[in-house]
């Protein structure tokens, strides 16, 4: 178009005309079409354009706003790419077996990898990661390391293991090392089954298990308090004491337990309690992969396997499936609001052999969250929720124009205050004493909780009767029971025996097979890695638990309300059976979820959006993951396939020297939108002539 015989002056069009043409274009072209003039520069940066880039490429859901605490969506946008750990920066190669398990410690400056080759190491978070310590377990008759915890002060290090023994035996070991000692082995502490893998009380203290059998398919589950530091001055000092003694039913037991803080006043909310196992039938031991539930006492049928069948890979099994984690609005609501009424702070077993002809479906449908989860993220609770909804409503709508001057900083991470020991001895709050158990077949459906109120821990021992007088009382008991005189406690009749056990607070089914359970940094949301049950499945027999789903259900739970709050249907893989199936550990950020899965990839999903970011490879079943908490932007994945994988973001390679076109990524699942090739010159045929 020509006007007054001149060419059309496009630096003057309409921010509005500018807007629409530029939500036709790309994110990646914004940054050259913006030196073009101070006009379409501005433009570029408009937040209403970003907004439009955020939700298209990441697919997330409109009615999704922006996470608390932001302001641009240009900035979101920016972090989820140049902020999530998607570069493969190294790649360790020390263990020679499969690796079960990766923690971090709290300052972020060592973490921890357990291994079938009874290993326990300690690594600098360096670049590159170097061993600090390491120990062979198996010098203490251990068959493999499973489990590590640094205490809150990172003094200590908690390490579980599996004893060696049967097949079928669920014997494991907790022992304690002193990292300011040179990796010192302060004490050893029996841990029954060894799935329930143990975790530290407060800075000195732990907690371990054990489990007695009563009757048929009846057990009591008994938790302990166990002193860290158990080099006695004295004979009568207390190093042990019992907290907890829980009633078991149908071969049901308690396992994997967790200390969480708790973040509401005291409201004891008493329910139903629960069940466990059987006897012991020796078998020839045989290799497993992974970590297998502790279910090998209660006879289950278990086919022998040959040397053949250990070496073969497991058939080709279903598509691959990245659904986002689906949010409860309670969820939403609660991501910002705290019981203290402060706002938070914010800133996936088997080897899976699929032919290169083997077609992947990928899903990334979103975490779906409750409705009052989402209210809660802009209502704080001192009851000003309409003003603050105007802002963030007013923030979310008006598409202001950046001014040329205000060039917008590279974002960095916003490191979050020195956090809180989540075990303090200086803590005065009740803590949750977290479980997983069964009270309709063996294998762990329900989430127990119980309230731990605050008592004094004992420190000189009780001393109980003595060898002679125990004697006595023995063969006193056996006498009467000759004489028809000592009545047995019917270990079947929960209520006839109810005095006897301690009662569990709460519990939440989730009916399928639970693998994993994490905890959010401010212990408010518990998240949940589960293999459903068919639905309306009948159990005909404790010992044969329904099948389960190939596929991996996330579930969050507020710890606030022991209510779901957030659901990912199906989101990664697992393949095994249920009476292989093994643990997926997950773990948790302020920002982030990540999990490993059994398709031979780790997933890292965006807490609040809700969206799957990226698939990190390995070659074999992805047993854990852990993010670094004091930089979210690096995570370590470990694997079956004998490596350590250590993730870091495209900033932070990029800071340490790393070219990025040299080293493995990850598979974003943000929709890339490829440059189409530039269109052939136009030839002027009248300026030949």
């Amino acid at each position: 178009m020509v006007m007054n015989g001149e060419e059309p002056d496009w630096t003057r069009l309409p921010d509005s005309i500018l807007l629409h043409i530029f939500m036709q274009l790309e994110y990646t072209d914004m940054p050259h079409v913006g030196l073009v003039c101070k006009s379409w520069q501005r433009v570029s940066y408009d937040e209403f354009l970003w907004r439009h880039y955020f939700y298209k490429d990441f697919q997330v859901d409109l009615a999704v706003p922006i996470m608390p605490g932001r302001t641009s969506w240009r900035g979101e946008y920016q972090r989820l790419v140049e902020g999530t750990p998607v570069v493969e920066t190294e790649e360790i190669h020390e263990h020679n077996h499969q690796v079960l398990h990766v923690s971090f410690s709290h300052k972020g400056d060592m973490f921890a990898t357990s291994s079938k080759d009874g290993f326990i190491v300690v690594w600098n978070t360096t670049y590159p990661a170097i061993v600090r310590h390491y120990r062979d377990m198996k010098l203490h008759s251990w068959k493999y390391t499973q489990f590590s915890q640094f205490n809150s002060t990172d003094t200590l290090l908690l390490v579980s293991g599996v004893h060696f023994g049967s097949y079928n035996s669920t014997s494991g070991e907790i022992a304690v090392f002193n990292l300011e000692r040179e990796f010192q082995l302060q004490c050893r502490v029996l841990n029954k089954p060894y799935d329930i893998f143990g975790t530290w009380y407060n800075d000195q203290y732990l907690l371990s298990g054990d489990l007695h059998w009563l009757a048929h398919l009846v057990s009591t589950s008994v938790i302990w308090l166990n002193k860290a530091n158990q080099e006695n001055n004295s004979e009568h000092e207390a190093i042990i004491t019992r907290l907890y003694k829980f009633y078991n039913r149908n071969a049901s037991s308690v396992r994997t337990i967790l200390v969480a803080n708790c973040l509401t006043p005291d409201s004891t909310n008493n329910s139903e309690v629960v069940e466990r196992m059987e006897e012991k039938t020796e078998e020839k031991e045989v290799v497993e992969r992974g970590n297998p539930p502790s279910h090998r006492e209660l006879s289950v049928h278990q086919p022998p396997v040959t040397e053949y069948q250990k070496d073969q890979p497991p058939p080709v099994k279903k598509a691959v499936s990245t659904n986002p984690i689906t949010y409860t609005n309670d969820y939403r609501r609660a991501e910002v609001e705290l019981p203290d009424g402060n706002l938070a702070e914010h800133g996936l077993e088997h080897q899976i052999t699929q032919p290169s002809s083997c077609k992947k479906t990928i899903y990334t449908n979103p975490i779906t969250y409750t409705r009052d989860y989402r209210r809660a993220e802009v209502e704080p609770p001192d009851g000003n929720s309409a003003e603050l909804g105007g802002k963030m409503e007013e923030k979310q709508n008006v598409a202001p124009v950046k001014p040329v001057e205000e060039e917008e900083e590279p974002l960095e991470w916003e490191e979050d205050g020195e956090p809180l020991p989540p075990m303090s001895l200086a803590d005065e709050r009740d803590k949750f004493l977290i479980f997983t158990t069964g009270s309709k077949t063996y294998s762990p459906h329900q989430i127990g909780f119980k309230r731990i109120k605050k008592f004094s821990i004992p420190t000189v021992l009780e001393v109980g009767p003595c060898l002679r007088e125990r004697i006595q009382q023995r063969d006193q008991q056996r006498e009467l029971r000759n004489l028809g005189l000592f009545q047995e406690p019917n270990w079947l009749d929960y209520d006839s025996v109810a005095e006897r056990f301690d009662p569990i607070d709460h519990l939440i089914d989730l009916n399928g097979h639970i693998i994993g359970m994490g905890l959010s940094p401010d212990h408010r949301y518990l998240y949940v890695n589960s293999r459903p049950w068919q639905a309306n499945c009948v159990i005909d027999s404790p010992l044969s638990p329904p099948r389960i789903a190939e596929g991996i259900d996330l579930h969050v739970i507020d710890l606030t309300n022991l209510t779901e709050v957030g659901t990912m249907l199906r989101s990664h893989k697992a393949y095994t059976p249920n009476d292989e199936c093994f643990f997926i550990f997950l773990d948790v950020s302020h920002q982030y979820v990540a999990s490993g899965a059994e398709d031979r990839h780790g997933y890292v999903w965006e807490r609040h959006y809700g969206v799957c970011l990226s698939r990190l490879p390995h070659r074999d079943v992805v047993n854990a993951v852990a993010f670094n908490p004091r930089d979210p932007e690096m995570l370590v994945t470990v694997s079956d396939d004998h490596r350590i994988k250590v993730w870091r973001s495209r900033r932070r390679a990029r800071s340490l020297g790393i070219n990025l076109k040299e080293v493995e990524m990850a598979k974003e699942l943000r929709i890339k939108h490829p440059r189409p090739d530039p269109p052939p010159p136009v030839v002027d045929i009248q300026s030949n002539y």
